[in-house]
C-alpha cells in the first residue's frame, strides 16, 4: 500500500486489525485481513526466523498494493524480525543484527509502508545503560544508511522478560532522547507487554496515570500504533504471555477506554492474540468482533 494512498472508508469501525502471515505471496496478507474484518494489518516482510530474504519482485508488490487498495486495507505495519538484536553483546550476532533490520527498514519501503515495529533488544550481561546507548548508535546508524526513505522504525514497549530492554518507558525516552535524528522514531505500544511490566490501565485512574506518564516521559506524539493484546500474566510479573481479549488479567475495559479515547482513533490498533479457531471461527475474528463491540461503548 503506498504512502501516498489512502484506501476508501467502507466504515465507521474503528482502525484495527491483525497480525496476517505472507505465506503464498504478499499479495494475499491483505485478503487475509479482509476475510477477518480488518481495516489494518500487520505483516512480516520476510520470514522471521531467517537473517536474510529473497529480493522482492516487482510484481509482488504491485499485487500487494492492488489488493490493499481494493480491499481497504491501511496502514499495514511491518514487524521486525525476531533474530534481530541491537543490544548483543557478541559482535557477529550485532552486526548480522544490523544488516537485518536493514534490509527489514529496505523491504518496509519498496512495500510503501508507513514504518516497522521494532523490539528495542536484549542486554544479556551488558550494562543497561551500555545497552541502551548500543541501541541508539545502532538505530543512528540505520537511519543514515536508509536516509532516503520515509518509514519509521517503532519501537514496541516490552514485558521485560529476561534480560529485554523497553518494559520501562524511560528507556524508550534514552534511546530516543540519544538519537540525532528522530523524524523517523515512534513508538508501539502493547497492552499486554505494558501491563506485565507494570503499568497497570485497568480502571479510568490506572489508564490515565499511565497515559500522562507516556506523555511526560516519551511524549504522546510519538504513540503510533498498538498492539492490543490480553495479558495471561499479571501485573508487573515480567512474564510475556498474549491472551484474548477480555479472556485475561486486563479484561474488557482497557481496550474500551483506548477504542474511544479520540487521541488514539487515527493510530491502527493490530491484534497479536493466540491464533487459531475456536469451533469453526478464527479467534482473530472474535476477538475483532470484542473490539468493535467495546468500541460502541456496548
Amino acid at each position: 500500500m503506498s504512502r501516498g494512498k489512502k484506501a476508501p472508508v467502507q466504515s465507521e469501525d474503528p482502525l484495527i486489525g491483525a497480525h496476517v502471515s505472507i505465506s503464498g505471496g504478499f499479495a494475499l496478507a491483505p485478503v487475509r485481513g479482509h476475510e477477518l474484518g480488518c481495516r489494518c494489518i500487520q505483516i512480516f516482510t520476510k520470514s522471521n526466523r531467517q537473517w536474510g530474504a529473497a529480493p522482492l519482485q516487482d510484481e509482488d508488490v504491485v499485487a500487494f498494493g492492488e489488493n490493499c487498495t481494493r480491499l481497504g486495507i491501511a496502514p499495514v505495519v511491518a514487524h521486525n524480525c525476531y533474530l534481530v538484536n541491537l543490544a548483543a553483546g557478541d559482535a557477529a550476532t550485532y552486526r548480522r543484527s544490523l544488516d537485518c533490520f536493514f534490509l527489514e527498514i529496505e523491504r518496509t519501503e519498496r512495500l510503501g509502508l508507513p514504518g516497522i515495529v521494532a523490539h528495542p533488544g536484549s542486554h544479556g550481561e551488558m550494562p543497561e545503560e551500555k545497552a541502551l546507548r548500543q541501541i541508539a548508535r545502532a538505530i543512528e546508524e540505520l537511519l543514515a544508511r536508509t536516509s532516503g526513505a520515509a518509514a519509521k522504525i517503532y519501537l514496541e514497549t516490552t514485558a521485560g522478560q529476561g534480560t529485554s530492554l523497553g518494559w520501562r518507558f524511560e528507556h524508550l525516552a534514552g534511546i530516543i532522547s540519544a538519537v540525532g535524528e528522530k523524524r523517523r522514531l515512534a513508538v508501539c505500544y502493547d497492552t499486554a507487554h505494558t501491563f506485565a511490566a507494570g503499568y497497570d490501565i485497568r480502571t479510568p485512574d490506572a489508564y490515565h496515570r499511565t497515559l500522562e506518564e507516556f506523555d511526560r516521559v516519551i511524549g504522546i506524539g510519538r504513540l503510533e500504533v498498538f498492539h492490543l493484546n490480553d495479558s495471561k500474566a499479571d501485573l508487573g510479573s515480567r512474564v510475556d504471555r498474549h491472551e484474548h481479549i477480555g479472556r485475561g488479567k486486563l479484561g474488557e475495559e482497557p481496550f474500551r477506554m483506548i477504542l474511544c479515547d479520540p487521541r488514539f482513533r487515527n493510530i491502527p490498533k493490530i491484534l497479536e492474540t493466540p491464533k487459531g479457531k475456536k469451533g469453526r471461527r478464527e479467534w482473530d475474528a472474535i476477538n475483532l468482533e470484542v473490539l468493535r463491540r467495546l468500541a460502541r461503548k456496548e
